[in-house]
């Protein structure tokens, strides 16, 4: 029909595909030699969008409702608008509603929301009169713009006048002295929950605030949230640990579709029923799938001990450090086993890990035969100069094998990246990566130190098949330090508990069933789950609650038997 279908744009130099005439025939993503087309069929069901960025790209559908009183999480997977989301609630960015190459005015934006919460929401914002805090998802990127120590920073922010509860409930009083430059991960995270929740706002936007805590210290930044909701200010949580993101939220949305390409907001949904409606796969009310198979959580009986084939074992270990040892129980490592490791932060973990993996040396004990192992740290380093692609063939020795490609590059969904550079790769992608490099070895033994940090829930749980599929496959173990309860319950098949006091000393106790480990742990913080009904995934009892109570008193802190 002599229409230019494809063109290059003047002021970018780059093509563009005209929407308008593209008929969906495929032939453009077959020709294109850089995979860079890709053609979306979008439900039928999708009105006009909130906001586009532009020809060609990503656009979202509808918005979350914002509750006064309330915490509103938000669920989805990484791509697919939840950046956009607090950009436009936060004022930074004026929803377009899809009118991307003109100035679209706030009476249209009001006007476009009217009868609903956010039609008011947006009213205020134009005005100016709302103020909003929001604690950023890289919190390792604030000694470069904080400097000084923790209590000049808190004093600082203290509008609310609640710095001593908020000190006590994240447990940073003894902190206070030292300088934000020489923070962990985990006390950068709470340091930036408490400012946030320190400042005086309308709305508290908290993006995944469990990165990088243990379990009791995530338990402790749901109470310091639930709390600014109680107070009646309105909260929303982006959160991919499941467990706490049911005991911090009231309701919850479901982001879904094509990152990159397009999301949609879901409706709001009650905390329990939203999520099981995410692992299910299928939101029944939009009557939409968005998965092939629902996530399944089996309830695992207490191993029964039986001699299996032993790949490695290890007496008694000690190291010691200026001010911090550690002693590990002996122990065995198996074939075709899992084995998680959790316990507080600072309890020595990660020395445990080094020991295993021959990075350290420990003062006493030996690992008593020699294994081959693949280690993935816990702090990710990209100092490498070149592309993905580059790496995986300069580090990973089964790249390019079909084991590769079905066991390791579809899971990791690492097609995608190749052409990256890597020191430009996102937290997520970064992540997804070092797993899939240390997967494509070839080793006895694999071990993980934390690997869900950034990854979303969707990612967390592919990363957890693909690892069972690899030790299967090669008749090998993998020991696991994590912090994730739905992680760790889906993936161990053994465990082992690290207690102590934290930066001091700490003890590494034997794998044992995933049960008696679990309660072992969870008793020593005081905190009880239960499973849910419907989809068996454990969920944090409420404190004190009459099912939290029945537990404590028969010791059973992971579930009880139904």
């Amino acid at each position: 029909m002599e229409e230019d279908t494809i063109v290059i744009d003047k002021k970018t130099k780059k093509p563009i595909l005209s929407e308008e005439l593209c008929s969906g025939c495929g032939i453009c993503t077959n020709r294109c030699p850089f995979n860079a087309v890709s053609i979306i069929n979008l439900p039928e069901a999708l009105d006009d969008p909130v906001h586009r960025y532009g020809q060609n790209m990503f656009e979202l559908f509808g918005l979350p409702n914002i509750k006064a009183g309330s915490v509103v999480g938000i669920l989805g997977p990484n791509g697919i608008g939840k950046s956009t989301i607090i950009r436009m609630f936060s004022g930074e960015l004026k929803p377009n509603l899809g009118k991307y190459d003109e100035e679209v005015s706030w009476k249209e934006i009001i006007s476009y929301f009217k009868g609903s919460q956010l039609q008011s929401y947006f009213k205020t914002l134009s005005k100016g009169d709302l103020k909003v805090v929001h604690k950023p998802q890289m919190v390792d990127l604030l000694p470069k713009f904080v400097k000084g120590n923790v209590q000049k920073l808190m004093e600082s922010v203290d509008e609310r006048g609640a710095m001593d509860e908020v000190m006590e409930s994240l447990e940073l009083k003894p902190i206070l002295s030292r300088d934000v430059s020489k923070l962990s991960g985990g006390e950068l995270q709470r340091v930036a929950i408490a400012a946030a929740a320190l400042r005086e706002a309308d709305f508290y936007y908290f993006d995944e605030p469990t990165s990088w805590l243990d379990v009791r210290q995530r338990l402790n930044a749901v109470k310091v949230i639930r709390n600014l909701a109680e107070a009646g200010k309105s909260v929303m949580v982006i959160e991919h640990d499941l467990a706490a993101l049911d005991a911090i939220s009231d309701y919850v949305h479901i982001l879904y579709g094509q990152p990159g390409a397009y999301g949609v907001v879901s409706q709001m949904r009650g905390v329990r029923v939203g999520i099981n409606s995410y692992i299910n796969g299928f939101l029944r009310e939009e009557n939409v799938r968005f998965r092939k198979q629902p996530i399944t959580f089996d309830v695992k009986p207490p191993a029964l001990e039986i001699e299996a084939e032993v790949i490695a074992d290890y007496s008694s270990l000690k190291k010691s450090y200026d001010g911090f040892s550690l002693e590990a129980d002996q122990g065995q490592i198996q074939h075709d086993e899992i084995i998680t490791a959790f316990g507080p932060n600072g309890i020595g973990k990660t020395t445990f890990a080094k020991i295993l993996a021959g990075v350290t040396k420990p003062d006493q004990g030996k690992i008593n035969k020699k294994v081959t192992i693949a280690y993935k740290p816990q702090y990710l380093v990209s100092d490498f100069d070149g592309t993905v692609e580059e790496l995986l063939l300069t580090t990973a020795p089964t790249y390019g094998t079909n084991m590769f490609k079905t066991e390791i590059l579809k899971p990791f969904s690492l097609e995608a990246l190749m052409d990256k550079e890597v020191d430009e790769l996102s937290g997520g992608e970064l992540q997804r990566l070092s797993v899939a490099v240390t997967l494509s070895r070839e080793a006895e033994i694999y071990l993980f130190d934390e690997p869900t940090a950034f990854l979303d829930v969707e990612q967390r749980l592919k990363a957890a098949k693909a690892i069972k599929r690899v030790i299967e496959s090669r008749n090998a173990a993998a020991i696991i330090i994590d912090h994730d309860i739905v992680f760790i319950d889906y993936i161990s098949d053994r465990a082992m508990v690290f207690n102590g006091e934290a930066g001091v000393k700490g003890h590494a106790s034997s794998p044992m069933n995933l049960r008696s480990a679990m309660n072992s742990f969870l008793s020593s913080v005081g905190i009880t789950f239960r499973r849910d009904k419907e989809t068996k995934r454990p969920r944090v009892n409420k404190f004190e609650s009459y099912l939290d109570r029945e537990q404590k008193e028969k010791g059973e802190y992971y579930y009880l038997e139904s």
